[in-house]
Order: structure tokens, then C-alpha cells, then sequence
């Protein structure tokens, strides 16, 4: 990792911004980038009034008869409903598990919402829910309520999927991008963008030589690991839509500070790089549902990343980069070529229905 000093200072660099002034919904606006942040920002969060909405987590922690609970809720669309690794159903639990974990919260119990268009095949619907079924009981949780609507057909796209989740955060836990200072380390659970690619191989009848499987996984044993052998953990993410360079650039901005990356050290695997080198695409960008990122003081890093090592979800972990005081809020990563670029919110969605 080079020294601070030996990063290029990119604290008055500007990029022309595209117009975004938008009277309807764009595809962007799901795509959990600068897009989404503008639609919560100006139009959620004004409505509804709420301080833990206003936090913008992964999950809510919220106080309850003197419990910290975790709350989330989450929505699926994703297109095709099955691909290489998992389906909508897995991806439903998963998703919401996984937001749970990253507060620090032990998942409990979740409620899985079908929404239904006329026409599709029962044997679809059935292998869906027995999906979700296998992927609460791998994940520990239980599928506590839910709800069934249809719509007509032609107005939806087979099926979609919602989920709320809650979980109980264990005391002494406290996960919030303000912890994030200076001289934190960036760690990154494995390699990234498979997801993303797997699901876009398939819906488009794409080949790369080999199959790319989606990493989909329940994450809460691994955050577990990782909380015990490094209890001061700042914050996490898991790096869905947008990718890594989003949950970065909302940490950085949170925090206050800037995250200065090492390209070569972010474990990509061959068949994705790629995979995006021939479609145009930065795999830093790219959806995954079964990685995590995590900030940890510099004298807890090598502990945490030999914790992610040693679980079977955790075994490609990498120290990708670190916490500066300079460029605040920006994103850079030092290229295999000694240059630095700039890793900037994404706008939209580089593949749109991948979660």
C-alpha cells in the first residue's frame, strides 16, 4: 500500500456532470447510484420524515422494549427468475439477510411478499417458494408472514419478490459510516462481479468460456466471525447494486473522508475481467450478493481479514485500500500502471434487473 503522501492529489478535480433533471422514472433510478440517491433524497425522505430512514443504512437499528432491533425491507425483480447459482428466491433471503448482517444484527425472521402475473406456470411458482424455503432454513431464519397479490397479464414480469427481515444487534455493536476515520483499512470479503455477470450471461445467451456462477450467500456467519475477532469494526457494506465503487463512494461520503484503493489488489476473478474487458464494462461497478466490505482500525486489519479467511465465504478476502484525510468524500485507486483514477458514484445501473 503506497504511502499518502505518494497519491496523486486529485482534491480539485472536476468532471462534467450529465443532466439528470428527470419528470419521470428512468431505468437509473433503481440502479442504487447517484440516480437513487436523488429520488430517497428529494422525494422519500421529505414524505416520510423519518431519522433512521434519514440514515440511509442497509438495515434500520431501531430500540424496542429495550432491544436493538435491525429492520429491513427489500424488493426483487430480477430477470431471468433462475440463473447459474440461485434464483429470485435465493436472492430474496439472501438480499435481506445479508442487509441485516451488515448492521451487525443477528437475522431472526423474515416475511417474503409474492407478487404474481397471471399466466405464470404454478410449477414456477413452486420452485421459487421452495427456493426461499432452502435459503431461510441455510440462513437460519424463518419465513414468519407474507402475502400473495396477481396482476394482470402483460403488467409485470412472471414474478417479484418482497422481504422484510428484522434481527437483534448483540450490545457493544455499533456499525455507522461516521466511525470511519483516517488510517482505516478497506477490506473486501472476496472476489467481486460475478453476480452481475452470471445473471447477464444468461439473460442475454452470452458465453465466455467458462460459466460464471452468482456468489448469492447468507453472510451473517461470516459478520459473526469477523465481529469476534475484531470487535471494532467501523462499518459495513455489502456491494449489490452498483457494485463496490457505490458502497465506497456512500461510505466516503458519509464519513467524511476519502478512500484511496490498490486496483491490482481487488481480488477480480479471470472469466469476469473478461467478461467486462468484451462487453465495456468496470467490474468495480458490478452487483455482487454474496461479498461484504469492511472498514477496520489498521491495528485490527490483519486479525479481521485472517477471521474472513478462515470461513468458507470469507476465503478470498483482500486488503484493497485505506482511509485518507485528503480528497474527502472522492474515491481513487491507483492503477497496475502507477497512475489514479477516479472511481466515482455510478449515475444509474450498468445491468439493470440483476437483483
Amino acid at each position: 500500500m503506497p504511502e499518502t503522501s505518494d497519491i496523486l492529489d486529485v482534491t480539485n478535480w472536476t468532471c462534467p456532470a450529465p443532466l439528470r433533471g428527470q419528470s419521470r422514472v428512468v431505468m437509473g433510478h433503481g440502479g442504487g447510484g447517484t440516480l437513487t440517491a436523488e429520488l430517497v433524497e428529494h422525494v422519500f425522505t421529505p414524505a416520510f420524515g423519518s431519522p433512521p430512514l434519514a440514515e440511509q443504512g442497509d438495515a434500520a437499528v431501531l430500540t424496542l422494549g429495550g432491544a436493538r432491533l435491525a429492520f429491513t425491507t427489500d424488493s426483487f425483480v430480477v430477470r431471468p427468475l433462475f440463473f447459474p447459482g440461485g434464483s429470485i428466491g435465493d436472492l430474496a433471503v439472501n438480499g435481506t439477510v445479508n442487509d441485516l448482517a451488515m448492521s451487525g444484527a443477528r437475522p431472526a425472521y423474515l416475511s417474503c411478499g409474492f407478487i404474481l402475473e397471471e399466466g405464470v406456470g404454478i410449477e414456477t411458482v413452486a420452485r421459487v417458494a421452495d427456493a426461499v424455503g432452502a435459503a431461510a432454513r441455510a440462513a437460519g431464519v424463518e419465513i414468519a408472514t407474507g402475502d400473495t397479490k396477481v396482476v394482470e397479464s402483460g403488467h409485470g414480469d412472471g414474478i417479484y419478490l418482497n422481504t422484510s427481515g428484522i434481527g437483534l444487534v448483540p450490545p457493544g455493536v455499533d456499525l455507522r459510516p461516521a466511525r470511519v476515520v483516517p488510517g482505516d483499512m478497506v477490506l473486501v470479503s472476496g472476489p467481486i462481479g460475478e453476480h452481475g455477470v452470471a445473471v447477464l450471461s444468461v439473460r442475454e445467451g452470452l458465453e465466455f468460456g467458462v460459466e460464471i456462477v452468482s456468489d448469492c450467500a447468507p453472510l451473517a456467519g461470516l459478520v459473526a466471525a469477523l465481529l469476534d475477532a475484531a470487535p471494532d469494526v467501523r462499518v459495513l457494506r455489502d456491494p449489490t447494486r452498483g457494485g463496490l465503487a457505490a458502497s465506497l463512494n456512500e461510505i466516503a461520503s458519509a464519513s467524511g473522508t476519502g478512500i484511496v484503493l490498490t486496483e491490482r489488489d481487488v481480488p477480480v476473478p479471470p472469466a469476469v475481467a473478461n467478461a467486462c474487458a468484451v462487453l465495456g464494462l468496470d467490474p468495480f461497478y458490478v452487483a455482487n450478493e454474496g461479498k461484504l466490505v469492511a472498514f477496520v482500525p489498521r491495528a485490527h486489519a490483519d486479525a479481521a481479514l485472517a477471521a474472513l479467511r478462515a470461513h468458507p465465504l470469507g476465503a478470498g478476502a483482500a486488503v484493497i485500500g485505506e482511509v485518507v484525510a485528503r480528497h474527502p468524500g472522492m474515491v481513487v485507486a491507483r492503477t497496475g500502471l502507477g497512475g489514479t483514477r477516479v472511481v466515482d458514484m455510478p449515475l444509474g445501473e450498468q445491468l439493470p434487473r440483476i437483483c
